[in-house]
């Protein structure tokens, strides 16, 4: 009964290269491609575990075609004994859910599965770059059948169990695990070692294992573009629509200073409000399904599922920012199907927060009390909702895209054997004609969201009740508290079983807000990874003071690289894994301007980025460039802030 420790790694193309085929979906073919950077964690956390218990078999598992040898010999050169490939036309065109069962039949296969004679622990990077949605760790526990963590950054082995720390909105949780269980690492987490040369020699005589769906013995039918409970329907490109950029010159960081302080001066009645808002509602628009065929009948493939559903994710006693705004398409849709807002609250001593959610939107608020659900943990929280689910059967299930609410959406998905969309910035009610079955079906879900390293807009669509999606924290707003609103508030009783509280809580700790004031401030002024390198984000935080005493509401957020090394808490992460915020001014320093960081702040009123290579992509999406070293150019702007200059904004509001 030795221990098994199994990485999940996938190979990923390059987002550059992915290009749009005739049928206006996206063809990788073509693209060169590589392992997923969040998976090389994983795998290197394995590599830690074997420290503690030399004897353990290293296995790496990974599904795609042939060409995904290249990645696994990788792993095996790192030092891992074997390397499994599931590898199956049949698999092509698989969704999340349907990638998940596929995983989780091979491992059951091979032993891995509560209750297996061997213990084991799973390992999966915290997301993959192309789809960024979070799904497929929570979707393989759960087949499994066993416990998980997601978003962990340290890992601790204590024999027989785990202790981990994981990120949360705000801070973090150090749960504690028995083994077997499943664990996906953030990139705060060690990084993965180079292969040794006698590593490389030791992969090069190793066979790679490579396996059938058939063998597996897993259900072909739920695999595959045609066993997927969500498909896409169409992928656009994202244009970039803002002006160019103005380039302010000058000899020195003083010059420079004086020149931006003069060129944004004559503008500054703009920058008093939003001067940009891009038509992404617009593009949405334009991203919606393939319209409905006229010679195909229609089909309501709802069979009675009624109703919105939504999580309400609780901080202590108050619903969590997220969970009000995704009241807001929740309303929005449930008007359009002429049907209830029904919103569960999950905690302890969390009824006086009914009313509160049907002010915002709710027609009725569902609450479970129970001493023991004080701190979320997923597996109980899963078993509440699949069994309101089943008993109220909705059509549409609507969840934050917080690091709670990415893993709770697709372990629930399998469970209730639905489809889920990761991290969307639009939901519509539309039809979809589908060509194979030839019908349209209506009233669908139309998920919108983007992908790709956000290069495109996609539109996800699904057959299957409930419909679920996740919503990017702050791209939906709170809508209005009317406290006129009522509504009906009912308790639910759920049954539970031990296993359901197989995770302990250790430990919370919630920042003050968890970073929320980064959605209302009229200023952001944010750091890349050199800011934390060099000054550990000091002439930021300065910047930031300087403009709060002038009376500006002003905070301060960071990018994925410098929250990944650890400069800055994930509560302040700007980007699309972290939070979406339309400041009036942003200042981006030290930013290169990554795709992922700009689907985070693109709305902003004015731009403003501070960098010193001229050649950085964060200029082609900024109003204003200053080249330089930061380290020149803050210290001269917070000399004018001290002398009045606020960005345009009214002082002491």
């Amino acid at each position: 009964m030795g221990l098994k420790i199994i990485s999940i790694m996938k190979q990923v193309p390059l987002p550059t290269e992915m290009r749009m085929g005739a049928d206006g979906l996206m063809d990788r073919t073509k693209a060169k491609s590589m392992i997923n950077a969040d998976c090389t964690f994983g795998l290197e956390q394995g590599l830690q575990i074997k420290k503690h218990v030399p004897d353990a078999e290293l296995i790496v598992i990974s599904m795609g075609p042939p060409s995904f040898e290249q990645s696994l010999k990788k792993a095996l050169a790192m030092g891992y004994d074997r390397a499994i490939l599931l590898s199956d036309r049949k698999l092509g065109g698989s969704d999340t859910f349907a990638t998940g069962y596929a995983i989780s039949s091979l491992m059951k296969k091979l032993g891995f599965e509560k209750g297996g004679k061997d213990p084991f622990i799973v390992f999966s990077g915290r997301q993959t770059t192309d789809g960024d949605t979070a799904h497929v760790p929570s979707q393989t526990a759960e087949n499994l059948g066993i416990p998980q963590a997601t978003f962990v950054e340290k890992v601790e082995f204590f024999g027989d169990h785990l202790k981990v720390r994981r990120i949360i909105e705000g801070g973090f949780q150090v749960l504690k695990l028995p083994i077997p269980c499943l664990i996906s690492i953030a990139p705060t987490a060690t990084p993965a070692r180079h292969p040794s040369l006698k590593g490389a020699m030791r992969a090069r005589n190793t066979k790679l294992e490579v396996w059938t769906l058939d063998q597996t013995g897993a259900d072909t039918s739920v695999v595959g573009i045609n066993g997927s409970p969500t498909l896409v329907a169409k992928v656009v490109d994202i244009q970039k629509d803002r002006p160019p950029v103005d380039m302010i010159s000058g000899h020195d960081p003083k010059d420079l200073a004086d020149g931006f302080v003069k060129e944004f001066e004559k503008n500054k009645g703009q920058a008093a409000e939003h001067a940009h808002v891009p038509a992404i509602a617009e593009k949405e628009k334009q991203a919606a399904a393939v319209p409905a065929g006229t010679d195909f009948p229609r089909v309501d493939f709802r069979k009675g599922a009624r109703g919105v559903l939504t999580w309400v994710e609780m901080h202590g006693s108050k619903p969590s920012r997220s969970s009000l705004e995704i009241l807001n398409p929740a309303r929005k849709l449930a008007d359009q199907l002429q049907t209830k807002v029904r919103a569960v609250v999950i905690g302890h001593q969390v009824k006086a927060a009914a009313q509160e959610l049907i002010a915002h939107g709710a027609d009725e608020v569902v609450v479970v009390d129970d001493p023991r659900l004080k701190e979320y943990t997923i597996l109980p929280t899963a078993a509440i909702l699949s069994q309101i689910i089943e008993k109220e059967r909705p059509e549409i299930a609507l969840f934050g895209a917080t690091t709670s609410g990415r893993e709770l959406a697709p372990r629930l998905a399998s469970r209730v054997r639905a489809g889920v969309t990761a991290d969307c910035t639009s939901l519509e009610v539309g039809e979809y004609a589908h060509r194979i079955k030839k019908a349209v079906f209506y009233p669908v879900l139309e998920s919108i969201r983007p992908t790709y390293g956000e290069s495109k807009l996609a539109t996800i669509v699904g057959f299957w009740c409930p419909q679920m999606a996740t919503a990017r924290p702050g791209t939906f707003k709170i809508l209005p508290s009317d406290p006129k609103r009522t509504g009906t508030v009912t308790e639910f009783k759920p049954q539970f079983t031990e296993d359901d509280f197989a995770v302990q809580v250790l430990e919370t700790k919630r920042e003050e807000g968890g970073g929320d004031n980064l959605f209302v401030a009229d200023i952001v002024i944010s750091g890349g990874r050199p800011a934390g390198e060099h000054d550990d984000f000091k002439l930021i935080r300065e910047l930031v003071q300087a403009l709060q005493d002038k009376g500006i509401n002003a905070d301060w957020g960071a990018s994925r690289h410098a929250v990944d090394n650890g400069y800055a808490p994930y509560a302040r992460q700007v980007g699309q894994t972290g939070k979406t915020i339309r400041p009036k001014i942003y200042v981006a320093v030290a930013i290169s301007g990554a795709i992922q960081h700009l689907a985070g702040m693109k709305e902003s009123g004015k731009i403003i980025a501070v960098n010193q290579d001229p050649q950085a992509a964060i200029f082609r999406h900024a109003d204003y460039g200053l080249v330089r070293d930061y380290q020149e150019v803050l210290p001269a702007l917070i000399e004018k802030v001290k002398q009045g200059f606020t960005f345009g904004l009214p002082a002491g509001k």
